[in-house]
């Protein structure tokens, strides 16, 4: 029996993080649920699920090829990877959370995690993240499970990961390239997609490689027959050199790009504010099933997956209250802790949504290890945005058919506004509507006005968008009595006028 009173060994040490990577791998508490992906009749057909799954990375298949023709047929080979986790502040319990999580990213980015090793140290190491002893025995179990990369949850410097790539022999990639990499597979709109590059270009800019002098252009300026003469020969533009030149330009293009692809959206946006059409958005965590509540709430059918970031391109759909009153509800991207700044800045259009919201639907998944903590990171997210802050918040409680009630009662006592609901079972879905109805403003300049005929579209506008307490059909056209936003009384006052 271990003496509480002594120092560890080492074998006990080793003994104690054997049992971290081992509820580490048991993916126990993960950001993915257990069990796979699980659908409700209101997630319709999901084809582009059944898109994203037709080329997966499978297990078992060889790197070598028989015959070159094979390269058509087959899928990719599943890449293996270690998890690298340094901590110093916390305890070891959220260390893991943490940890979990990376193992979630590496399987939505079609990896299988072999192993974890996780670290206590003040700070990162400055040369090689780990530790120059730390990093040998990485290497060590890189070697002996055969990994072919090394996934840091953390953001390593250039120097940090050259270093360890020497050290390990293998792949070395951080957290910020891991999530680039999923938000590239699942970019789907012409939109995300250059958001998405944009990010990866910045990304890439400072952490270009160049290899000596074989990557350096040894004449430059005019020289040879252009008979410029002596003393115009210099070493010129070298690879490296190059090779940012065409990065930052192209950045710049898909930033004008993305600029002319926004006031497609706030024309949209600004159609929808002079119709006097609420806005509802719906914000959280990534994977906690904003697009399962979504398609609860309106039967939209858009994708839902048990993965990280499943959903990246915004979908806003149309909805009505039990009174008749027409809203929109838009799905928006999942956020994570440590999400890339590049990602918040090249989605900053996207996110506009938020902030020009009525209401905003914050959805948790109460069944994770740590909500406070996905509350908290999106929050951090959201506060970049701008108009943010005056938008009323709702924290949606989802999964509670799976979730520790004294989870839920623990997170009601801390937060002024919340609902508890599951898009899976149904639970709840009734009360948010109810409360989503109540939130939403009411028209509130009163009207009682005779509309002609001829103006139809003003009395359909009238039932979608105002609220009715009597209509008439009378000689002259039709009588309406009732409340209207400032914009649409003004139109009905001017027709009857006419």
């Amino acid at each position: 029996m271990t003496n509480p009173t002594l120092e560890p060994t080492p074998r006990e040490e080793r003994d104690i993080a054997d049992d971290v990577v081992a509820r580490v791998l048991a993916r126990a508490g993960t950001a993915l649920d257990a069990g796979g992906t699980v659908h409700t009749s209101a997630d319709g057909d999901q084809l582009d699920l059944v898109e994203r799954s037709a080329l997966k990375r499978v297990v078992g298949l060889s790197t070598e090829l028989e015959d070159v023709t094979e390269v058509e047929y087959r899928q990719l080979r599943l890449e293996k990877v270690v998890l690298v986790g340094v901590y110093s502040g916390g305890s070891t319990s959220d260390a893991e959370v943490s940890l979990r999580e990376l193992a979630a990213l590496a399987e939505t980015a079609g990896s299988q995690v072999l192993d974890g090793l996780l670290q206590r140290r003040q700070t990162p190491d400055p040369s090689t993240y780990l530790g120059s002893g730390k990093a040998a025995e990485l290497a060590g179990i890189v070697a002996a499970v055969g990994a072919d990369t090394v996934i840091v949850d953390g953001d390593l410097a250039p120097s940090q990961r050259r270093a360890l790539e020497d050290i390990i022999k293998v792949k070395v990639v951080d957290r910020t390239a891991l999530i680039l990499d999923i938000f590239a597979q699942h970019a789907k709109s012409r939109e995300g997609k250059a958001q998405v590059e944009l990010a990866q270009l910045e990304y890439l800019l400072p952490r270009l490689r160049g290899w000596g002098e074989s990557m350096s252009r040894q004449a430059g300026g005019q020289v040879g027959g252009a008979g410029a003469g002596m003393g115009s020969r210099g070493p010129g533009e070298t690879k490296i050199e190059l090779d940012r030149r065409r990065i930052r330009d192209r950045m710049a293009k898909l930033r004008r790009e993305i600029a002319a692809m926004a006031p497609a959206r706030v024309t949209k946006r600004a159609t929808r504010r002079r119709n006097a059409i609420p806005a509802v958005a719906i914000a959280g965590y990534t994977n906690a099933g904003k697009s399962s509540l979504l398609n609860a709430l309106t039967g939209a059918g858009v994708l839902v997956e048990n993965a990280l970031f499943a959903t990246l391109d915004p979908t806003v759909r149309r909805a009505q209250t039990a009174d008749g009153r027409v809203y929109t509800l838009a799905d928006t991207v999942g956020f994570v802790r440590s999400l890339p700044h590049q990602l918040v800045e090249a989605f900053r259009s996207t996110l506009e949504e938020v902030g020009d919201a009525d209401l905003l639907l914050h959805v948790v998944d109460a069944s994770h290890p740590d909500p406070e903590g996905q509350i908290a990171a999106v929050r951090e997210v959201l506060s970049e945005i701008p108009g943010v802050e005056n938008v009323p918040e709702v924290i949606v409680l989802n999964k509670a058919d799976v979730a520790d009630p004294e989870v839920i009662t623990r997170i009601r006592g801390r937060e002024r506004s919340t609902i508890v609901v599951s898009a899976h079972t149904g639970e709840g879905i009734d009360a948010l509507l109810e409360l989503i109805a109540d939130s939403l403003p009411r028209p509130d300049v009163a009207v009682e006005v005779v509309v002609p005929y001829t103006r139809g579209d003003l009395v359909n506008r009238m039932h979608l968008e105002g609220e009715i307490d009597h209509e008439e059909h009378t000689a002259d056209g039709t009588l309406l009595r009732g409340r209207a936003a400032e914009g649409l009384a003004t139109e009905l006052k001017t027709a009857s006028l006419v």
